[in-house]
């Protein structure tokens, strides 16, 4: 999907914001209930933000910055993808703030230098494991900005086509224990890895944004 069209798409946000993927979902397959990664809404909890940042390659094709997070045991959300992001530190004005200082830190990202244009926010999710309310800031840069991966925080930046995750896109279903629990859910494969929980329902929200953006569009010229 081209980067011109994708910005076009994303000035304004609509509202409501279409809901993301239900596959995307974890539950558990003894049909018990359990609180899950990626739950919709932000009750209280530590405020996070990521950020969600689109911009073309050099063919002008839109990506999407995603890291691979080091394995460590113990810790929440080792060895995930995500996108760049972590909690709030006083300092920080906003969310907007928090996704780019973040950034910043993870990817080297220089906003002013790159051009960062913050188009909106996409709903926020609660993610149980680590009690973090995140809100998902969504920017574009006009060309693909230069980004350095800190060894201490990530193995691997990944940049894959926005397309990937648009609405119809392949999902892959995951079947697996965690904490004792056996669960079934949706992913995306890229790059060999596994975007699952609530960095996939982002994705997916982000997706079905376009996708309804473009059919809104196509409506109104007839």
């Amino acid at each position: 999907m081209r980067f011109d069209e994708v910005v076009a798409r994303l000035e304004p946000l609509p509202e409501p914001l279409p809901p993301p993927l239900d596959a995307l979902m974890p539950v558990r397959t003894d049909g018990g209930s359990w609180r899950l990664p990626g739950a919709q809404g932000v009750p209280a909890g530590r405020p996070a933000a990521v950020l969600v940042l689109v911009y073309p390659d050099e063919t002008g094709e839109a990506r999407v910055v995603l890291i691979e997070r080091p394995t460590h045991d113990g810790r929440h959300h080792s060895g995930e993808v995500s996108f760049p992001g972590g909690k709030a530190e006083p300092g920080d004005a906003d969310a907007v703030a928090t996704a780019l200082r973040e950034a910043t830190e993870e990817v080297g990202l220089d906003p002013d230098v790159a051009g960062v244009r913050v188009a909106g926010v996409l709903d926020g999710l609660w993610i149980p494991v680590s009690d973090f309310a995140v809100t998902p800031v969504v920017a574009t840069a006009p060309r693909r900005p230069v980004l350095t991966a800190s060894p201490a925080e990530v193995v691997r930046i990944v940049e894959p086509p926005l397309s990937t995750f648009l609405p119809g896109a392949p999902l892959a279903t995951v079947e697996r224990t965690i904490g004792g629990w056996p669960i079934r859910y949706g992913h995306y494969e890229v790059d060999g890895l596994s975007v699952w929980g609530a960095t996939a329902r982002i994705l997916s929200q982000l997706g079905a944004v376009i996708a309804r953006a473009g059919i809104a569009g196509d409506d109104a010229g007839r």
